[in-house]
């Protein structure tokens, strides 16, 4: 019953942050004036690489490639998807003429807001109720996650009133979601099976094993590069208003 769920969970989700990504791309798009056959090229491009990129994280996540590595000699896979794919979205947003077209248009305050969703870590709490998940990923992963989409929420509204801290709190939105993903990563290694299990002994994590695996293995990455994109925003000259 419980892997019934996070199967579910985990398929809710794997349709609804590459599409509300796609959606933050179509709207700088249209702000920054792209029509046509531009237009379709600058959705088209993010659809066909979180497509490509999520089927096969499926397929890595299914087989168990997303596993912590037994010895430090082999490689870590699930990290190599992290790290990778969130430097390519983010190459993708800042480093191409399109993307660097429609970055320039992009609403701040809508990039932060991608955090928000980040409150499905919550389900790692419910795992920990449930006795498959320790408690020590599950309240700090968890319940920074939960930190992490409401200081999202608050530099979106921060941003969307025009306040005079919306910076601030886009930068402070930008460090508490980096950190929790820092403790995150430590706290799954050390708590799952593999070459540093050094907690959780009795109860090892299952973060990377299928279907929670699509965690680390794609949903942090897309995170990432809304980090990494959000804070090469705050370096241009952005909307925000001056501090008080």
């Amino acid at each position: 019953m419980l892997s019934d769920i996070f199967l579910a969970y985990v398929h809710v989700f794997f349709i609804l942050l590459p599409a509300l990504a796609v959606a933050v791309v179509a709207l700088g798009a249209a702000r920054a004036g792209l029509g046509g056959a531009a237009l379709a090229r600058a959705v088209l491009w993010p659809v066909g690489l979180l497509s490509l990129w999520g089927a096969v994280a499926m397929a890595l996540s299914r087989s168990g490639a997303f596993m912590v590595p037994a010895t430090l000699t082999d490689p870590p896979i699930v990290l190599f998807s992290m790290f990778a794919g969130a430097l390519t979205l983010w190459l993708l947003a800042t480093r191409t003429q399109t993307g660097q077209t429609i970055l320039a248009q992009t609403d701040p305050g809508l990039l932060i807001a991608f955090q928000i969703p980040r409150v499905m870590g919550a389900i790692f709490l419910v795992g920990w109720v449930a006795g498959v998940i320790p408690w020590q990923f599950a309240l700090l992963a968890g319940l920074g996650d939960i930190w992490a989409g409401y200081e999202g929420y608050r530099a979106w509204q921060a941003c969307a009133k025009g306040a005079p801290d919306a910076r601030a709190k886009v930068m402070r939105a930008n460090i508490v979601g980096l950190g929790d993903f820092v403790v995150a990563v430590l706290v799954g290694i050390t708590t799952s099976e593999g070459f540093a299990h050094l907690m959780a002994q009795e109860t090892p994590n299952i973060i990377n094993l299928h279907p929670l695996a699509m965690f680390p293995g794609y949903f942090v990455a897309i995170f990432l590069a809304f980090h990494f994109v959000s804070l090469s925003k705050l370096r241009s000259p952005s909307r925000f208003p001056a501090a008080a």
